[in-house]
This record gives C-alpha cells, structure tokens and sequence, in this order.
C-alpha cells in the first residue's frame, strides 16, 4: 500500500454533525495524491467518536479519554501521521473540489514556504477575515487604545483590516482553521506548544515557523467552507479569558528580557485591561 503524501489532522470537541460534514466533504472531493485523515476526540459527549468510528471506519480514530486541548490534541495526531505534508483542519469546516490539490500544488512550487492558510468562506460565501499580524507591542497598543480603527494601515497590524484576501501574500499568521505544513517543518520546530491548551498555539506555532526561516502564505486559491468558532462558542465566558491568559503567556515567552521592563510591563497591563473588557462586554450581551 503507497504512503500518504497529505495526513489530514482533525481535532475534535462536541461538533458530531459539522464533523461529519467535514469528513463528507474530504472523501467527497479527495487530493489526487494518497492521504489519510487523523481523527482527534477530545472527550466529546455527543457521540462524535461513535459517528467517527461508525461511519468513516477509513479514517484513524483517537478517541482521548479525556479533552486534553486543541494543542496536545494536534501534536497526537501529527506524531500518528506519515505524510510528507500535514493539514490541521477544523472540524467545523468544509473543503471544496480542488482545496486539497491546489494546496499541494502550492507547496511543491514553492519550497521557501513552511506553512499556507486558506480563504475562508462563511456559509452565504461572504470572505471571512482569517489573517492576523503577530501581536507585537505596537500592534497591540494599537487596538486596545482604539488606534487601530482610526489608522488601520499604520496601526492596524494585529487584526489585519486593510488585507486584500483576492491574492497571495506572505503573511505572520493565518488561522489554523485551514493551515497546511510540512513534515520538515514539524521535525525542525516541533509541534505545538502544549503551555497554550487552546488559545495562542497557532500564534506561537507560526511564529516559529518564521524565527526557523520558512515563509507562510496566504493563498486565494486554495478555498474552504468554515462554518466558525463551534466550539469555542459553548464556553464563551472562559473562551475570552483564556485567550487572553494565552496573548500573557506568549508575550512572556517571546517578548520578557528583550523589551524595556516598563514597555513590557505596559503591554502586559493592555493585554489584561482587553480581557476585562471582552469579558465585561460579554456578561453584558448574556444577560440580555
């Protein structure tokens, strides 16, 4: 039997019918090159595993016993994969006829580039915002003081307003929704960052990817249905404060010792003034 050239890797918390949808749409529109597809459960209650392991009995299921995080989960299903190239997918996605093998194809033309993201498309075909900047101090001042909004050209790095997702572009970090990688890649920097459980691992991960010397792109062409945030929507409250646990951690591990003790420390005071923020925002909405 010939090795997989794709391993397609899936992590997986309580979304059974978007999982589904998204293993339909793989074995539906298949890359030309042989792949295999790497189920990760992390503890689910509404019967994904059992509907992985029915239904897709040609996928490989890792059924956790427990919901070790969406980093830990990846790493599982990474160090279970053969392939030369490595997909993290999310489960609440969906691929189109020729995702796969134009993603592919990318790659092997262009063997400066690490890691490729996707566009994302919202189910009404509207293009969904899924390239960030990385959260450097200036970006990150930028929108918690509002800047951002005002001069997003200047300012407005982290969250990227200004890209135009209708062509190719090197880019810090596209969303892990869709983020296509090589083995060499995972040999040279390693997996995901299990201190970033959820939140941040990706950020963390294409930083990486970057400070080893590879480039990342986004790439139009390569297209995908994302339905978004399925999972993270069943605990927002603690969503938002985890997130923002994470951005801390990050910055404590990338940015304490090589910025001035009183710039870091203004950042720190950002990043946890956004996440009171968010969270206060959020308790409002709900009790609407």
């Amino acid at each position: 039997m010939q090795p997989p050239t794709l391993s397609v890797c899936i992590v997986n918390w309580n979304t059974r019918d978007l999982l589904r949808a998204c293993l339909q749409s793989l074995y539906r529109h298949p890359p030309d090159a042989p792949f295999e597809v790497i189920v990760v459960d992390n503890a689910s209650r509404d019967g994904s595993a059992a509907m992985a392991r029915a239904e897709f009995p040609q996928a490989t299921l890792i059924a956790n016993a427990e919901n070790l995080g969406y980093a830990r989960g990846n790493n599982q299903a990474m160090e279970r994969a053969q392939g030369a190239y490595l997909l993290l997918l999310n489960p609440d996605t969906e691929v189109f006829p020729d995702t796969l093998n134009r993603a592919l194809a990318f790659l092997q033309a262009h063997p400066e580039a690490g890691a490729i993201g996707a566009k994302q498309l919202f189910p009404d075909g509207r293009v969904q915002p899924s390239v960030r900047g990385f959260p450097t101090p200036l970006n990150l001042l930028g929108e918690v003081s509002g800047l951002a909004r005002l001069f997003p050209r200047g300012l407005g790095g982290y969250r990227m307003r200004g890209f135009t997702y209708d062509r190719t572009a090197e880019v810090d970090q596209p969303m892990a929704t869709f983020l296509m990688t090589r083995r060499a890649v995972v040999e040279q920097v390693g997996g995901m960052d299990e201190a970033f459980p959820l939140f941040f691992n990706d950020v963390d991960w294409c930083y990486r990817i970057k400070q080893a010397g590879w480039r990342i792109y986004f790439v139009p062409e390569v297209q995908i249905l994302h339905h978004g945030g399925a999972s993270t929507r069943q605990v927002r409250l603690s969503a938002i404060r985890e997130s923002h646990r994470a951005l801390e951690a990050f910055y404590r591990k990338h940015y304490r010792g090589r910025l001035n003790p009183i710039l870091y420390a203004l950042c720190v005071g950002a990043i946890r003034l956004g996440g009171w923020i968010r969270a206060a925002f959020a308790r409002l909405q709900g009790a609407r």
